[in-house]
């Protein structure tokens, strides 16, 4: 018997933040733009419908969690008011850091879930090792004893989404804070691929680590390079054959020295199709050149010279 998969919607708790799946059997109906009041690893928080799934996606381990009830306007009221004492609470922790001697570690923020029953700091530090947080989070409690504390790590580009601010490219409001939901992978080789200055002021974003635009249009340059000859190929161009100097895979062009017998070689740049490979063109005139192997079997229609030592007529 087939079983009916369950429905499933995207669920976002900030603004710009990554989206997480939840089943609505016991809340159906729900449409794009509600609020939904949902229970999570971190305990319940209240977040905005932003995705009706139409495919499954991979059923996570332990299963999918549910969404308990459509948010209320008091529910939305209370996380306002919960929301306007975060600032506070982050510069009550920030002192007692400071007081602890907390040096390497940096308070971000502070977030309180809709109703003010979980309150949690926000960290992030530059020491590879450990930091013991259990007195300031004693502390935390002591100030905050109606809410359950968590102090939470996060890294360098969560803090950049979180701090905001221009990017390093002059856009006015980091791709981080703007749109990014997720951080994807970079690595170095995304600049080699695209022709990008390995100097660190070019692919360093703000927050210290390889710019997240880097991956913008790699696959595009991955796709466009396997169209085009490496450099220092040898091609056939109509100026003559000449060496692949240069790649411009986004104009699908090339740039190719020809050494036209003058003192001085010259550089050109050609289209794909203006192009071709001297190797494979190379193959074929050998190939064209060579007699065929009939020649010693007799009946050879080629009309090539034998090969053989009498040169009889085949």
């Amino acid at each position: 018997m087939e079983t009916i998969p369950p429905n499933l919607i995207g669920v976002r708790f900030t603004k710009v933040g990554k989206i997480y799946h939840f089943e609505i059997s016991a809340v159906p109906d729900l449409a794009l733009g509600e609020h939904v009041i949902v229970d999570t690893s971190r305990g319940k928080h209240l977040g905005e419908v932003v995705q009706v799934l139409q495919e499954m996606p991979e059923k996570p381990e332990g299963g999918w969690r549910s969404v308990e009830r459509r948010a209320t306007p008091r529910d939305l009221l209370l996380q306002q008011t919960w929301q306007s004492k975060q600032t506070e609470a982050m510069i009550n922790c920030r002192a007692r850091a400071s007081e602890l001697k907390l040096r390497d570690v940096k308070i971000v923020t502070a977030e309180y879930n809709y109703d003010g029953s979980r309150l949690a700091f926000l960290f992030s530090t530059e020491s590879e090792e450990k930091v013991d947080l259990k007195s300031l989070k004693k502390d935390m409690h002591e100030l905050y004893p109606n809410a359950h504390i968590e102090m939470r790590q996060i890294g360098p580009r969560d803090v950049a989404k979180f701090l905001g601010g221009m990017g390093a490219c002059g856009i006015e409001t980091r791709c981080c804070s703007k749109f990014l939901t997720d951080f994807s992978p970079i690595s170095i080789k995304m600049a080699k691929e695209q022709g990008i200055s390995l100097t660190p002021n070019e692919i360093t974003g703000m927050c210290g680590r390889l710019r997240c635009c880097l991956i913008y249009e790699y696959e595009q340059y991955v796709a466009a390079r396997k169209e085009l000859p490496k450099r220092n190929k040898r091609v056939v161009t109509p100026k003559g054959e000449g060496k692949v100097i240069d790649v411009i895979p986004m104009s699908e062009k090339v740039v190719v020295l020809i050494e036209s017998g003058t003192d001085r070689p010259q550089t050109f740049t050609f289209t794909r199709e203006e192009i071709q490979p001297w190797d494979e063109l190379e193959a074929l005139r050998r190939k064209s050149q060579a007699p065929c192997d009939r020649h010693e079997s007799g009946g050879c229609t080629c009309g090539k010279d034998s090969p053989l030592k009498n040169d009889r007529t085949h």
